[in-house]
């Protein structure tokens, strides 16, 4: 070989094995039931491929496919999250048996909504004789699953030792506080006037792009999905405030983990109305 030839570069090493390690470590429990609930995806879109049976206007696979994808999210979060807990409390017996009731809670709800789609029948707000029941034990399985992030907020807010700038740890803290309560009042709300949907029709067809959100009257899931993604927003808006404002001013994160719960708030009272979500869209 010639002095001028150009020497063979080295193969970027792959991360993503590493970081997939990094997260069962941190939270083995959450991410086995992350990785179950991305390996139900592929025969979900399989049976929603040759089962095209409608239920209220939209295809009965595509609940538990939307369902699916949320908690491939949710699960993967608490993960990583699970990175910043006190040190060895994942060894602790009380957290151990939390954990695995909340997976669970999660796998008896997966279970219930693919059974539902597969009977062709509702899964949420079913009123029928055994449809009741079960709706009302995995009422509870939600309150169980929705639990994680006030846990960890608890966690963390008692862990010094987590490595993070202030900021980003106060945004994580408040993020993670803030879920709990906001996803109990929104979805509190819809399991208390047995639906989702207030004026228009209630069916989600020609609904808001991606989402499915109704768009001739008031969709209370529009304020649930931002409430039950408080974890995601306000964190995220810790890191933008490191950046632009600096690692020890934390006021920016206060402000907007505020203007947040008053944004979630708009959206409820928005939909209580029957108002849809930015009906200049879709």
């Amino acid at each position: 070989m010639s002095a001028t030839e150009t020497l063979p570069q080295p193969i970027p090493e792959v991360r993503l094995p590493r970081f997939l390690e990094m997260l069962r470590l941190a939270e083995p429990r959450f991410f086995g039931a992350a990785i179950l609930m991305l390996a139900a995806i592929a025969p979900t879109v399989f049976a929603s491929v040759v089962d095209q049976r409608s239920f209220l206007g939209i295809e009965v696979w595509v609940k538990p496919l939307k369902f699916e994808a949320a908690l491939v999210v949710y699960l993967f979060t608490l993960a990583f999250y699970a990175r910043f807990l006190p040190a060895g409390i994942g060894e602790r017996g009380w957290y151990r048996l939390y954990s695995s009731i909340v997976v669970f809670a999660i796998v008896a709800e997966m279970v219930w909504i693919g059974g539902a789609a597969f009977l062709g029948t509702a899964s949420h707000f079913n009123r029928g004789p055994i449809g009741g029941i079960f709706y009302s034990v995995m009422g509870l399985g939600a309150v169980i699953l929705s639990t994680p992030p006030a846990v960890y907020a608890w966690l963390i807010a008692r862990n010094s030792a987590t490595g993070l700038l202030p900021v980003v740890r106060e945004a994580l803290i408040i993020g993670l506080a803030l879920t709990l309560p906001l996803t109990l009042v929104t979805a509190g709300t819809m399991a208390g006037m047995a639906g989702h949907a207030v004026g228009g029709s209630g069916l989600d067809t020609g609904g808001f792009p991606v989402m499915g959100w109704v768009r001739d009257g008031g969709d209370l899931r529009v304020a649930h999905f931002f409430a039950s993604h408080a974890l995601h927003f306000i964190p995220l808006f810790g890191l933008l405030s490191l950046a632009l404002f600096g690692a020890m001013n934390r006021w920016p994160a206060r402000f907007f983990a505020l203007a947040f719960v008053g944004f979630v708030m708009w959206t409820f009272v928005e939909a209580l109305n029957g108002r849809p979500f930015l009906p200049g869209i879709g």
